[in-house]
């Protein structure tokens, strides 16, 4: 697994309690630079836990996962912070933006958090919004966005720090088709243009078969759907 950016080995998850709830009962995958892997599923499958599994924002009962070679289970709490901000991108199904900050400045906050200057941070920032589309928005609130424009504002914020990989969770579930095309296709910009891997779950059929590789979580296991050509 030493050449994936991002990779699990019978990753494992159950939910204790009164009665402990099984999720995830040993998942293998390996993800490359530059690959888009979807993954679809039942709601309540496991995919969003899958993520935050690979993201290191939960911890697996069982099995490993590996960023870049490194084990996150032989990093404390703060190293895994530090990777998440030098190494992972998030995006979700809602964009998260900072209400009364701007365009560039929401894209510019990891790069602000990373202690970079504030006038570098900025041109950074205002550089990937120019790759999603939105050169002409940078000083526009989030609520003056369109819906579209406002996930691909996340998508940049995901981006700006350069990250290995991006993890998508119902990226476009909120939008409409065109608008859901648009926010893909500037996906696809911007990993050939920074090699950036994404793993994207979807419920949205469409969205999955433009991946290079697909996936099932069924019955805590992912089953190998497609490989695109």
């Amino acid at each position: 697994m030493s050449d994936a950016v991002i990779a699990c080995s019978n990753l494992a998850k159950t939910y204790q309690g009164p009665a402990p709830v099984p999720v995830l009962l040993g998942v293998d995958l390996e993800v490359r630079a530059g690959e888009r892997v979807a993954i679809m599923g039942r709601s309540g499958s496991g995919k969003s836990t899958l993520l935050h599994l690979l993201g290191g924002l939960d911890t697996p009962t069982s099995g490993s996962v590996m960023v870049q070679g490194r084990p996150l289970s032989a990093m404390d709490e703060a190293e895994r912070g530090r990777m998440r901000n030098a190494t992972l991108g998030f995006v979700y199904q809602f964009h998260h933006l900072l209400t009364e900050f701007s365009a560039v400045e929401n894209v510019a906050m990891p790069l602000l958090i990373r202690r970079m200057k504030r006038k570098d941070a900025v041109e950074k920032a205002a550089s990937v919004l120019r790759d999603v589309g939105l050169g002409h928005r940078l000083e526009h609130l989030p609520g003056e966005l369109s819906g579209g424009e406002r996930q691909r504002c996340a998508f940049a914020r995901a981006l700006v720090t350069e990250p290995a990989c991006v993890l998508a969770d119902e990226p476009t579930g909120n939008l409409d088709s065109h608008t859901a095309d648009e926010v893909f296709e500037a996906m696809v910009r911007l990993s050939a243009s920074h090699g950036t891997a994404f793993v994207i779950v979807t419920h949205d059929s469409d969205l999955a078969a433009r991946a290079q590789r697909i996936y099932e979580l069924r019955d805590g296991v992912l089953h190998s759907s497609m490989v695109s050509t």
